[in-house]
């Protein structure tokens, strides 16, 4: 006894009509009836296909051997990586494996109106793994602590180094984890207070660097990201970082 054929689905019928109108097209014609009836379908499908793209990249570039991740954020479109050059070249001087990623294209603004987009990158390589320190303004900064994110520098860094930041007042003390409620408030009892950055006011890469902006100097801080692996390349960095500028 021979199986029914089940009907054909509207879906189905419908796709098989518009394949016949399509083929029946001029060319210039079929790119029309195609972006007139598909083009929502074909933007979701791109969407996700870069969506998916993109975290592939980022979960191949994560697993790439790497002994520092550094993210720097200026407030100018000024290139810093030549006073980084010879850092890594000392910093790789001991045949250690693994290469330095410094990251200058990064941008970080709450005056830019795409700011939450700029959020969503920062959390993604954090969580990631794809940042050990950040070189960045307030803005970055007061939003890497918010995520609870940096590492308490007097208790994690090596006695010598935290002691000489600490007598050099270059530790900055701050309030870690504060959330905002629905009515834009903050419990300060919800937060946790620690030395979470360093202040780079006074150094080389500071005057280098750092613009005042619209006539208004605003402060630059290093911070190291709590989930690094690499501590002690962290420091060596730090301590580059606060050379003191030249009088």
């Amino acid at each position: 006894m021979k199986k029914k054929k089940k009907p054909e689905s509207a879906f189905l019928k419908e796709l098989r009509r518009d394949l016949q109108t399509l083929k029946s097209l001029p060319f210039k014609k079929k790119l029309v009836f195609f972006w007139d009836y598909y083009k929502w379908p074909a933007i979701t499908a791109a969407f996700i296909l870069i969506t998916i793209c993109t975290f592939a990249h980022m979960f191949y570039e994560g697993q790439k051997p790497c002994r520092l991740r550094v993210c720097v954020v200026l407030n100018t479109d000024d290139n810093c990586s030549p006073w980084f050059e010879p850092f890594v070249k000392e910093l790789q001087a001991d045949g250690k494996p693994g290469a330095v990623d410094i990251n200058l294209d990064q941008p970080f603004d709450y005056d830019n109106k795409y700011y939450y987009v700029q959020e969503i990158e920062v959390m993604t390589t954090i969580s990631s793994g794809r940042m050990d320190i950040a070189v960045c303004g307030p803005d970055m900064y007061s939003y890497v602590l918010a995520l609870n994110a940096c590492l308490p520098l007097d208790s994690s860094l090596s006695p010598e180094l935290s002691s000489s930041l600490m007598e050099s007042g270059k530790l900055v003390y701050d309030t870690a984890g504060l959330t905002i409620d629905e009515h834009g408030n903050t419990n300060p009892a919800d937060g946790i207070d620690g030395y979470y950055a360093v202040d780079l006011s006074g150094t080389e890469f500071y005057d280098l660097y750092n613009k005042a902006k619209d006539g208004i100097e605003e402060p630059l801080y290093a911070v190291i990201i709590s989930n690094t692996e690499h501590l002690e390349d962290c420091e060596a960095l730090l301590k580059a970082l606060t050379t003191p500028a030249s009088s």
